[in-house]
């Protein structure tokens, strides 16, 4: 006898959407979405298609309904709830667009809870598209199955950030002039946790002092190589997850 497929299948295309997801009602799927569901993916009249809303988690739904610019859908099954994501803050300085585009992409896929990019002296960029940088992190989001999308801010300069730095938060500076060694770092602490990285120049003089006198502020080292602004931030976000956030379980 044949297995039963699975179900839903792991081929459905995924979409999350802006509003609330509930058992039975429709959810319309605008033109952007639209296109991607009939025209890339092809859907037709009682396929899946897995939608998440970033508020009750994860659905299973049925196409009702296929244009080139409307897709009808109506959830039947929810599959999971919105994830716990470790309480774990990236603040990385803005880069060049393509090289931030990864910073957005990939911190998304590692599992961070929320991106603060900020402005240093040294940045060569010192705006953000956040309307383009949301699209970044959703479709990220979609392509490794996350059901809770990564909070985004505006960009603010360094000075404000640490200005307004929440007091039970550790903040671990990656410091090119050294500090304790990451892992251990890492390993030593508890609670709230969030990383901050340099721009291609790395942190001026002024800078790296006013974050040194953050109470709060622990200096780390990511070993014995410069690494380039999205290299340091993407391998120690890693680093991170390992040794205390939830790639541990």
């Amino acid at each position: 006898m044949p297995a039963t497929p699975a179900w839903p299948p792991k081929s459905a295309p995924r979409l999350f959407v802006p509003d609330e997801i509930r058992a039975f009602e429709p959810v319309a799927i605008g033109e952007t979405g639209a296109h991607y569901l009939s025209r890339v993916m092809r859907v037709k009249p009682g396929d899946v298609v897995i939608l998440c809303d970033d508020i009750s988690g994860e659905w299973a739904t049925s196409v009702v309904a296929a244009e080139k610019r409307s897709v009808t859908l109506e959830p039947v099954s929810k599959l999971r709830g919105r994830e716990a994501v470790p309480d774990f803050w990236l603040c990385p300085a803005l880069l060049k667009k393509d090289r931030f585009d990864l910073v957005l992409e990939k911190a998304t896929e590692l599992g961070v809870a929320a991106i603060h990019p900020i402005v240093t002296r040294r940045c060569v960029a010192d705006k953000l598209n956040l309307d383009r940088a949301r699209t970044v992190t959703t479709e990220a989001a979609e392509q490794c199955a996350r059901t809770a999308l990564p909070a985004l801010e505006e960009p603010v300069k360094l000075d404000a950030l640490l200005a307004d730095w929440p007091a039970d938060r550790t903040l671990f500076f990656a410091d090119e002039e050294g500090g304790k060694p990451a892992a251990r770092a890492f390993a030593a602490s508890s609670g709230p946790a969030a990383l901050l990285t340099g721009p291609e120049g790395g942190f001026d003089a002024a800078e790296r002092e006013a974050v040194r006198a953050l109470a709060q502020a622990v200096p780390i080292s990511l070993g014995p190589r410069i690494l380039r602004g999205e290299t340091a931030t993407l391998a120690a976000t890693a680093l991170w997850m390992a040794v205390a956030g939830d790639w541990r379980d």
